[in-house]
C-alpha cells in the first residue's frame, strides 16, 4: 500500500475530505469526537503531513536543519563537532524538535540546499556554521526569511541574522601571551582556512601581538584535517630555524603534530611547545598531554539551540549571543623554549 492520504482517512472514518483537513489542522468545524476519531485512525495509518501540503497549510516542520561544505571525513574525527552536535539536539529534543543534519561538496551546493528546504518548508530554522568574511549565505538567508542562527559570527557582519560567538581574538592573545612569558620568540600557527571569520580573527590576532612583543610569527592554512596539520608540521620542523612553539586552529591537528614532532625527534615540551585551540579527550589521552583552550562546547551547542529557537518564535528580533572565552588550560605540552 502507498502513503495514506487524506482521502483514505476520510474513507475509513466516514467523512468528508474537508473535515479530515480541519481535524488535522487543529482548525474549528468539527466536533471534538470526530476530531478524536480522525486522529485515532490518522495514527493506526502512520499518516504523516506531505512537505508541500505542509508548507501550504503553514504548519511547522518541527526540524531545524545545519548544513556543511566541511569534508564529511574531516568531521566524523572532530570531538568538536560532535559534542556541538550533542548539544544542539539535547535542547531541540526538549521541544519535540528534529535536527537534519547535511553535509555537502561546496558551499554553493548549501546554497542550493537552503534554497529547497525553504521551498519545501523542511524545517524552521538554520544553524550557519563556519561563518566567512564575504558570506554569500548572509543575502539568501535573509531574502528566504528563514529564521536563522550564525555560530561564530560578529554582531553586525551578518545582516539581521541571529548570532553565537566567542571572542577568538582574545583566545589567540590568550595563548600568545602566555608563550611570550615562557620566552618564546618563534611561533607557528597552523590554522585553518583563511576564508572563515573566526580562522581571520586569530591570524590577525597574533599579527598584532607578535608586532607589540617582538615576536617572529606566521600563520600556515589548512583544510582543519590531520594530514594537512602533519604536512605544515613537518614543514616548519624541517626548517634551519624551526620555532620553538606551535598553535594548532584543533585538537585534531595538534594531536597530529605532536606525531609529526615525536616521528621528527623533536622534544616536547623540551624543544617544542604545542597549544591547541580546542581541548578534547584527544588532547588528553596523547602524552605530553596538550596545552590548549578549555571551552563547554556542549553547553555552546544548547546556547546556539536556545538562540535558534527563541528566533523561531520571534523572527522580528536578531539577538547576538557572546559566549564566554575559552581559558587556557596548561598541561605538559608547553614550557620555555630551549
Amino acid at each position: 500500500m502507498g502513503r495514506p492520504t487524506i482521502a483514505d482517512i476520510a474513507a475509513r472514518v466516514g467523512v468528508s475530505k474537508g473535515a479530515v483537513s480541519f481535524a488535522l489542522n487543529g482548525r474549528p468545524g468539527v466536533s471534538e469526537a470526530t476530531r478524536a476519531r480522525i486522529m485515532r485512525v490518522a495514527e493506526e495509518m502512520n499518516w504523516r503531513p506531505h512537505s508541500a501540503a505542509r508548507a501550504l497549510s503553514g504548519a511547522r516542520a518541527e526540524t531545524a536543519g545545519l548544513v556543511t561544505a566541511r569534508p564529511a571525513r574531516t568531521l566524523g574525527v572532530e570531538p568538536f563537532f560532535a559534542q556541538l552536535l550533542s548539544g544542539l539536539q539535547a535542547t531541540l529534543s526538549g521541544e519535540s524538535i528534529a535536527l537534519q543534519l547535511l553535509v555537502v561538496e561546496d558551499i554553493e551546493a548549501e546554497i542550493e540546499v537552503y534554497r529547497r528546504w525553504a521551498s519545501e518548508h523542511r524545517v524552521d530554522g538554520l544553524i550557519l556554521v563556519d561563518p566567512r568574511v564575504e558570506d554569500p549565505r548572509t543575502a539568501v538567508l535573509e531574502g528566504l526569511a528563514i529564521p536563522s542562527v550564525v555560530l561564530g559570527g560578529l554582531p553586525g557582519k551578518h545582516g539581521r541574522l541571529s548570532s553565537v560567538w566567542a571572542d577568538d581574538r582574545e583566545a589567540m592573545l590568550t595563548i600568545v601571551d602566555y608563550l611570550a612569558a615562557l620566552g618564546h620568540t618563534r611561533v607557528a600557527h597552523v590554522a585553518g582556512l583563511p576564508a572563515f571569520w573566526h580562522t581571520r580573527r586569530r591570524m590577525q590576532a597574533l599579527r598584532d601581538r607578535a608586532r607589540r612583543l617582538a615576536l617572529r610569527a606566521e600563520s600556515l592554512p589548512t583544510d582543519f584535517s590531520d594530514a594537512e596539520g602533519a604536512a605544515r608540521t613537518r614543514t616548519l620542523l624541517s626548517r634551519p630555524e624551526r620555532p620553538t612553539a606551535i598553535i594548532y586552529d584543533s585538537d585534531v591537528m595538534a594531536v597530529a603534530g605532536l606525531g609529526v614532532a615525536q616521528e621528527m625527534g623533536v622534544a616536547v615540551p623540551g624543544e617544542l611547545s604545542i597549544v591547541a585551540f580546542d581541548e578534547s579527550v584527544l588532547t588528553r589521552i596523547v602524552h605530553p598531554s596538550l596545552t590548549c583552550l578549555s571551552r563547554d562546547t556542549f553547553d555552546l551547542g544548547r546556547s546556539v539551540a536556545r538562540t535558534l529557537l527563541a528566533t523561531i518564535a520571534d523572527p522580528s528580533e536578531s539577538r547576538n549571543v557572546k559566549t564566554a572565552t575559552p581559558t587556557l588550560s596548561v598541561h605538559e605540552s608547553t614550557g620555555p623554549p630551549p
